[in-house]
């Protein structure tokens, strides 16, 4: 029998990227599962981001497909990738500085909806958007910060505050791109408990250089080398391999 808790709903085949002769994705292949995260790691040049971008939509595949819970959404747009219930937070944030945190949350609920753009009826006022927001924005850890301004928060709840605009939106699968970089230690644990209380009705791909926050929060884990996987498995099988330890750090010994 199927177990729906660890169904798949995000599966990549084959993922090829050709930019002109230079392959920066090489036959990538990987399953993202509901209730579990799954870290993408790799050296700089590994291929990371261009694999993500192919998840997300902004780069179309030379070869292979990617499937969103059940649908091939290979050639879709951002757009209805987003909609169809794929998320994701940007290495760097994309906020709206000048906007209150609830503005922000509320314009990514709107996006997301089947009439993004209002004609009759203010959006502000919408309870049903409001409400959405509110939601997201409890679960992200900034409840009462609703009217602050994006600008005047602190890096870490900048971050926060873009987690709640993906949350918004109702994914089913979140795409989290470095999302502890330039962050010191007390609002990485912030982060870092976040992200692991997003996975409970949700799936998770994570691309992060932090290890120790990988090896925390990742339940499967993809190594990447020059475009291709290396290695892919439960964390604690792949960090023993020497091969991808060579290949990460340059070190058999790196991971103990």
């Amino acid at each position: 029998m199927l177990d729906l808790a660890r169904r798949t709903l995000l599966r990549a085949r084959g993922l090829r990227k050709q930019f002109g002769g230079v392959t920066a994705v090489a036959d990538v292949s990987l399953d993202v599962r509901m209730g579990e995260i799954h870290a993408v790691i790799g050296p700089n040049g590994a291929g990371k981001s261009t694999l993500i971008n192919l998840l997300a939509g902004e780069l179309y595949t030379t070869s292979g497909s990617i499937w969103l819970d059940d649908r091939d959404v290979t050639f879709w747009r951002p757009d209805r990738r987003a909609r169809a219930g794929l998320g994701r937070a940007y290495q760097k944030t994309t906020l709206f500085p000048d906007f209150s945190v609830l503005e922000n949350v509320r314009l990514a609920a709107q996006a997301s909806g089947s009439s993004p753009l209002r004609v009759f009826g203010s959006a502000r006022a919408d309870a049903v958007l409001l409400g959405c927001a509110r939601t997201a924005i409890t679960k992200a850890g900034l409840g009462g910060r609703e009217a602050l301004l994006a600008r005047a928060l602190s890096h870490g709840e900048q971050r926060q505050l873009e987690i709640a605009m993906v949350l918004a939106t109702e994914p089913h699968v979140v795409l989290l791109d470095e999302p502890l970089a330039g962050m010191g230690l007390s609002e990485a644990r912030d982060i870092i408990a976040l992200i692991a209380s997003l996975k409970a009705d949700r799936a998770i791909l994570l691309v992060e250089h932090d290890m120790d926050a990988v090896f925390k929060l990742a339940d499967r884990l993809t190594v990447m080398q020059d475009g291709r996987v290396i290695a892919s498995g439960l964390p604690e099988e792949v960090r023993h391999q020497p091969a991808v330890r060579m290949a990460y750090l340059g070190n058999p010994q790196a991971f103990e």
